[in-house]
């Protein structure tokens, strides 16, 4: 009997810890971050801000807010130099945020430091001891573009700023037009104490296939100009961004002696990018793209098959699929303390052709 009784006051005990446990655990809640007023859902550029308010509950002193709209990828807000937003006594926050598609609230620990950009969303852990994540507010508003018309296809010429090559510069609708004999002109020109600069995207995704453009000479470029032709998919940050890259540039180095690019993101990973000289003179630039596979090649003159080889590479690692990626006509300007942009200038495209 004595066995029976101390058996059924183990049993108790054990029961009762388990329930105190569980009890406990169910009590102990980790920092949590929400929104209270949420900016619409936009196309980002430095030209539309809007209001980002919310709370925290359980944040502990010195921890602080840091806010990322996605536009592309995911951009720190409102710049890389003000990064931080201070709890309030009443554990409210607030601050302007650039417009985006969608918008992080992180409450993050003293010394953190949020990257600029980010190609995925960001995620708890470590420094992050809390995230919410949201959508932004109505349907999504896409930025107004002039519509033009080269080689058969239709365009959009882009009228906000970017932030490529690392300065925020404004890209203007009148930088890109066409000629009467079908020809496209981009342009970059000094306007105030910015160089406005021009983006050309197509309206659909094209996919696998060869892609071909004939350009008129841009051995000439300044350091600090970018022509690039390459593909682009605004929401796929997980490949980043489905991009291939044709590109003519020193980025800003005066000095180097090669001033043309073949290339796949990430373009800091070994081996994705394929630098060569380009000679004066006109050239036809082609990527053909398969599964698991891009091969690029530059020729002299106006045809892909006939021209003397300039250049010739091929991918076959990370090579991205396709998605809602479409072709954009860069020209725009890079950051160089020592070889800044000086004087206005234009390149032109005689023809693009694809071939699927």
């Amino acid at each position: 009997m004595l066995s029976v009784v101390m058996g059924y006051a183990i049993c108790l005990t054990v029961s009762l810890l388990l329930l105190t446990g569980c009890r406990s655990g169910q009590g102990v809640a980790g920092p949590t971050v929400e929104f209270t007023k949420i900016p619409p859902a936009a196309q980002g550029g430095r030209e539309r801000v809007d209001t980002v308010s919310g709370r925290v509950h359980g944040a502990r002193p010195g921890q602080r807010i840091v806010i990322y709209a996605m536009s592309g990828p995911w951009w720190v807000q409102p710049w890389p130099d003000q990064p931080f937003i201070p709890i309030q006594a009443d554990s409210t926050w607030s601050a302007t945020s650039h417009l985006g598609f969608k918008y992080a609230a992180m409450l993050v620990d003293p010394g953190y430091q949020p990257a600029p950009t980010m190609d995925v969303a960001p995620a708890a852990g470590g420094s992050v001891v809390a995230l919410a994540i949201v959508d932004g507010v109505g349907k999504a508003q896409i930025a107004p573009t002039v519509p033009i018309k080269f080689s058969g296809y239709d365009w959009g010429v882009r009228t906000i700023a970017s932030d490529r090559g690392g300065l925020n510069l404004p890209y203007e609708g009148d930088n890109a037009w066409v000629d009467p004999e079908g020809a496209l002109h981009l342009r970059i020109r000094k306007k105030g104490n910015k160089w406005s600069c021009a983006e050309v995207e197509m309206a659909r995704s094209l996919g696998y296939g060869t892609y071909i453009f004939t350009v008129r000479d841009t051995a000439h470029l300044e350091p600090a100009a970018v022509l690039s032709l390459n593909t682009f998919d605004d929401f796929g940050g997980e490949q980043n961004y489905r991009e291939v890259d044709v590109e003519m540039s020193q980025w800003g180095d005066g000095t180097s002696k090669e001033n043309a690019q073949f290339g796949i993101q990430p373009f800091y990973v070994p081996g994705n990018v394929a630098p060569f000289t380009e000679p004066a003179g006109k050239l036809t630039h082609s990527f053909h793209w398969e599964p698991g596979r891009v091969k690029f090649v530059t020729v002299r003159g106006d045809s892909a098959d006939k021209g003397a080889p300039v250049a010739e590479h091929v991918f076959t690692s990370g090579v991205p699929s396709p998605g809602h990626e479409k072709m954009q006509l860069l020209f725009y300007v890079v950051a160089s303390d020592k070889y800044p942009m000086q004087k206005d200038s234009e390149v032109v495209l005689e023809k693009f052709e694809y071939l699927p």
